[in-house]
């Protein structure tokens, strides 16, 4: 009974509620402070790279933005792990403990989770050796879009349909990217028999020297490799361009507008399928003919 009425005087006493006052006091203090140094952190590397930009090593665009990305996560994680601990001080609850546990559980974990290590070990080396960086445009693993964001375990990759797909870096075995060399445009016209090579490549060629200044992402004039093959209606005429990186796609569908209208107006048209259809007078004409040559 003693032991109760010495509890109720205890919560309800002054020296209790100061106690949880100052407690809460110093976890809002301990995830203020957590917050600011994050912003601050984020601040300062946004302006170590820029800074770095005047110096003698300098980093190219996309590497600079992988990197960033990837500090600012890890000084969060940091950061936000120690206000953690601080926070569990504040509560009176022993951290000592409790570290020691998880170290042994981390230990059991880490014997079965083989397959989170070589996620991180493989994401390390993707931006240890520049893979790739965000803002390429990649394809890997069946995905092809954007890189948003490269971490430790997985990486973001953006579809060009929209869907975000959450990569991890283990299952990274064979990248394509298209963002590290200039693309090369390849297109295919098919012109009509009736109409000469020499008067098609003129037409052409005519359209290859103004689309440079049409099209920045097309670099140079287009080259007339000349008559790729013959098929049975048409030949075809194949032109290659050089393009910024990731822009090839978006040179071929351009050029093949240009190469369209300009053929079309210049009275060249597009073959298309024929079909030949004789009446019935006209095959039996067509055997008799025949038949007398023979």
């Amino acid at each position: 009974m003693n032991a109760i009425q010495e509890l109720w005087a205890y919560v309800t006493g002054p020296d209790f509620w100061i106690s949880i006052a100052e407690g809460l006091l110093q976890i809002f203090l301990i995830i203020i402070l957590a917050l600011t140094i994050v912003k601050v952190v984020r601040s300062l590397v946004d302006r170590l790279f820029k800074n770095r930009q005047k110096g003698p090593i300098r980093l190219t665009a996309r590497r600079e933005n992988t990197l960033k990305k990837l500090i600012k996560n890890v000084v969060a994680y940091i950061i936000y792990f120690i206000a953690i601990v601080m926070i569990l001080g504040v509560i009176n609850i022993d951290i000592g403990p409790l570290i020691a546990g998880a170290g042994v559980v981390g230990l059991a974990i880490g014997f079965g989770a083989q397959n989170l290590v070589r996620d991180i070990i493989s994401g390390f080396f993707i931006i240890f050796e520049d893979q790739f960086s965000v803002g390429d445009y990649v394809a890997t693993s069946g995905i092809e879009g954007t890189v948003e964001e490269i971490g430790l375990r997985t990486t973001q990759i953006l579809s060009w349909t929209g869907e975000m797909n959450i990569l991890p870096n283990g299952n990274v075995t064979q990248v394509t990217n298209y963002s590290t060399h200039n693309g090369l445009s390849i297109v295919d016209i098919n012109i009509p028999y009736e109409s000469s090579v020499e008067e098609a490549e003129a037409l052409i060629r005519e359209v290859a020297e103004t689309l440079p200044d049409k099209y920045d992402f097309i670099l140079g004039v287009p080259e007339i490799i000349g008559v790729q093959t013959l098929d049975v209606s048409h030949f075809v005429i194949r032109i290659i361009a050089d393009t910024l990186p990731s822009y090839q796609w978006a040179g071929e569908r351009n050029i093949r507008k240009e190469m369209q209208d300009k053929l079309y107006s210049s009275g060249i048209e597009i073959p298309s399928p024929r079909i030949v259809m004789y009446s019935r007078e006209e095959q039996e004409q067509l055997r008799k003919d025949r038949g007398t040559e023979q």
